[in-house]
């Protein structure tokens, strides 16, 4: 880790190390998380050094001083992986879509209902921030669990993510899928609806609030499952990779840098101060890299998207390099408002 990173860091924390460099990686994170309000808990091994000028980078794109950056990826192919506050909790937002939609997957899978099973959209009711601990929904046009999952995913479709959130039995249910698909740092606590009502509650750029929020490495475990095949049947791992293929949000997120001959399959998430986007690339010969970004801060959503974008573009670029000693230019890689 650059000595200049975590200076930038720890003086928007307002935190002091005197602790020599080498240490410092690892009691910066530490006071991180004491700063904003969550438990104190040592970094992975790997985040506590970052030794090649592609990890380096990296980690300069996600600097820290204008609010927390999580990011984890993994060559698919290789195993090799990356991460910065891999293990720290980020507001899922509506990545999370994605665990719902397996969660229902699965209850296909054992004859509780099908992809042609009907059920209603729920829309929001007008109602008060906080004046509930769930909020108001009434009832719309009933779709086939099918059309509900592609609104879920190519377009993030609220109604449609309630509707089968009710389905399987609430965000409790959700977590139960992950629990036992072996993927811990991840909770989620309300429907779309109340996320929503009450959105902006807590500054995610200065505060962890547990509550529906994953780190970036458990996003990363499902991505990662969900394409080999760990978790779900050849038939529910198409439905959710193909409706992720035909995403039409976050143009300017990951895919807005990344070369048009790689394929992206991703699902985007946004709240207050926070944009996200987590997803597959698949490069050209062959190979597929499983990434999450979690960006909070950095003044406005169209600076967020552009750090997401510059992130995913060097990620890119850093797995596909043989050499992983190469020298690294610190290329600008150009304003992505433009994407794709």
């Amino acid at each position: 880790m650059q000595k200049g990173w975590i200076g930038a860091a720890a003086a928007a924390l307002g935190l002091a190390f005197a602790a020599p460099v080498a240490a410092q990686p690892v009691q910066f994170e530490a006071s991180f998380d004491k700063a904003l309000g969550t438990e104190v808990r040592a970094p992975r091994s790997f985040e506590a050094r970052y030794e090649t000028a592609f990890e380096q980078r990296i980690a300069e794109l996600a600097n820290g001083s204008n609010g927390r950056i999580g990011i984890a990826a993994v060559d698919l192919s290789s195993g090799y992986d990356l991460a910065i506050l891999g293990d720290q909790r980020f507001p899922m937002a509506s990545t999370s879509k994605i665990a719902v939609a397996a969660t229902f997957l699965e209850g296909v899978e054992k004859g509780r209902w099908t992809l042609s099973s009907e059920f209603p959209l729920l829309y929001p009711k007008r109602s008060a921030r906080f004046s509930s601990e769930v909020a108001p929904v009434a009832e719309g046009k009933h779709l086939p669990a099918i059309e509900l999952i592609e609104l879920m995913i190519t377009r993030s479709s609220n109604p449609a993510t309630d509707a089968l959130l009710r389905v399987v039995g609430g965000p409790s249910a959700v977590n139960d899928w992950m629990r036992r698909n072996g993927i811990r740092e991840f909770s989620l606590d309300r429907d779309i609806a109340t996320l929503v009502r009450d959105d902006g509650e807590f500054n995610p750029a200065t505060y962890i609030d547990k509550r529906d929020s994953a780190t970036p490495r458990a996003m990363i475990e499902l991505l990662q499952g969900l394409y080999q095949g760990k978790y779900l049947s050849a038939q529910s791992r198409r439905v959710i990779l193909g409706a992720m293929s035909r995403t039409v949000t976050g143009s300017r997120r990951i895919k807005a840098l990344i070369p048009d001959e790689a394929t992206v399959s991703h699902k985007t998430g946004s709240l207050n101060n926070t944009s996200s986007d987590i997803g597959l690339i698949e490069t050209p010969d062959g190979r597929t890299i499983a990434v999450a970004i979690y960006v909070t801060g950095q003044g406005t959503r169209g600076n967020r998207e552009a750090k997401i974008a510059q992130i995913a573009r060097a990620l890119y670029d850093g797995f596909n390099a043989h050499d992983e000693a190469r020298s690294w230019a610190r290329a600008d890689y150009g304003d992505a408002s433009g994407g794709k």
